[in-house]
């Protein structure tokens, strides 16, 4: 099974191309470029160098959330053109199930955390053995300093590993409320498309995907200028 799996969410852009479970291709970049305009001509190249047409594809797999907003919309919107008409399955992956993905060979605490701003972080929590990797709570938005005290409850025979572009914030308020944290080798930090196919492959194989129509982003919680308006709203007024 031919796979095109897409990560927007973040800061990075990245595109794979997998067969089952198996990597065939992966392009990321991180250049300050915004996601539209990197994301389909990243995905066009990659099957060209694989000598592959989008409708070679039979899987197609998009991270939904959480992350940037903007970002979010970007791949869902990109996916649902591509599987229009198609009848392509697709299969959506939280971003942060994508990031324990990613640091799945480490034996411990996997803590993906995207930057929430405002002190928190999206953020869930998995436990892996080197092997299998179990979820051990939902996606949530989460201030650091509860997060903090939430890891602290596992004790410190257990090591704990961070990924996202929330690695550096997290990092530095876990250490700093006195839990012990260990360094992820660097190229296993930032979001990877390779990562969101694997998760992909496996969900399908549990019968768990969606159509073009179906599919909808996640974003945990509302947008920015959507909050600042309510919080406005229930401000007394002062004039």
């Amino acid at each position: 099974m031919k796979i095109l799996a897409l990560d927007t969410t973040a800061k990075v852009a990245s595109v794979a191309v997998l067969e089952d479970g198996r990597a065939l291709a992966e392009y990321s970049v991180d250049n300050g470029l915004t996601q539209s305009e990197l994301i389909l001509p990243m995905a066009e190249d990659i099957l060209k160098k694989l000598k592959l047409e989008f409708s070679d594809i039979e899987l197609y797999a998009v991270t939904t959330g959480p992350g940037s907003f903007t970002g979010v919309r970007i791949g869902v919107s990109l996916v649902k053109g591509l599987a229009f008409g198609r009848s392509t399955p697709i299969v959506e992956v939280s971003t942060l199930e994508a990031l324990a993905e990613n640091i799945s060979p480490l034996d411990g605490i996997l803590v993906p955390c995207m930057d929430a701003r405002r002190g928190e972080v999206y953020n869930a929590l998995f436990t892996s053995d080197g092997e299998c990797v179990t979820r051990l709570t939902d996606d949530r938005a989460i201030s650091l300093d509860r997060l903090a005290a939430e890891l602290s409850e596992y004790g410190a025979d257990r090591k704990i590993y961070l990924s996202g572009d929330g690695y550096g914030v997290a990092r530095r308020r876990l250490l700093a409320n006195g839990l012990k944290i260990e360094a992820t080798p660097p190229l296993l930090i930032n979001e990877n498309a390779a990562s969101v196919g694997r998760v992909a492959y496996r969900k399908f194989l549990s019968r768990s995907s969606v159509s073009d129509l179906e599919l909808s982003p996640s974003y945990l919680r509302l947008p920015q200028a959507e909050r600042e308006r309510l919080e406005k709203e229930k401000s007394p007024d002062r004039s």
